[in-house]
């Protein structure tokens, strides 16, 4: 998981708990960041306005140095959104993830303002993506088409899972394991 500062809180906690308990080891980084240290989250809301609301969150404690992050690791990557993708998306090292995973074809989770990493990181051209509705112009802009769905579905276009915002949790991250290759039964 890339993460940062303010990143959405359900958008963190929920996905890094699920992977969890599906058996993955998901570790949580963040530029500047080291195992032990936290990111402090935000919580945004759907309450009637234009757009969301932002309170103030938990603190997310990360696991993993980002510095040690070896791509060829792991089998799947999730960038929760928030605001933390508007500023993480200027570190190098982040888009070079990114690409590094697109690349590969491994899986890549982006929810609400997550896809911003993916657009800055230019892995969207030619693809369908959801985001955030005000991340929309964005996708176009790098070459995307946007995917408008409803808040609480998810998008498949290949390796790539993209949801608008946290009410698609059950949709989002059951595609992402899908994708990963999981088998959940009942």
């Amino acid at each position: 998981m890339l993460v940062g500062d303010y990143v959405e809180d359900y958008e963190v906690m929920v996905p890094f708990q699920a992977l969890a308990m599906l058996g993955y080891a998901v570790d949580a980084v963040c530029p500047d960041k080291k195992a032990g240290d936290a990111v402090r989250t935000s919580i945004h809301d759907f309450e009637g306005d234009q757009t969301y609301s932002e309170k103030r969150g938990h603190n997310f404690s990360l696991n993993k140095d980002f510095d040690k992050v070896d791509t060829k690791d792991y089998v799947g990557l999730v960038i929760p959104g928030g605001r933390a993708p508007e500023y993480i998306r200027l570190n190098k090292r982040v888009l070079q993830i990114v690409q590094e995973f697109d690349r590969a074809k491994k899986p890549i989770a982006a929810i609400c303002h997550g896809p911003l990493v993916l657009v800055t990181a230019g892995v969207l051209k030619g693809r369908t993506c959801s985001a955030y509705p005000a991340c929309g112009p964005d996708v176009v802009c790098a070459g995307g088409k946007y995917a408008d769905i409803p808040l609480d579905k998810a998008h498949v276009d290949g390796n790539l899972v993209t949801a608008p915002a946290w009410p698609a949790h059950p949709d989002w991250i059951a595609k992402f394991a899908a994708v990963l290759g999981a088998k959940i039964s009942i």
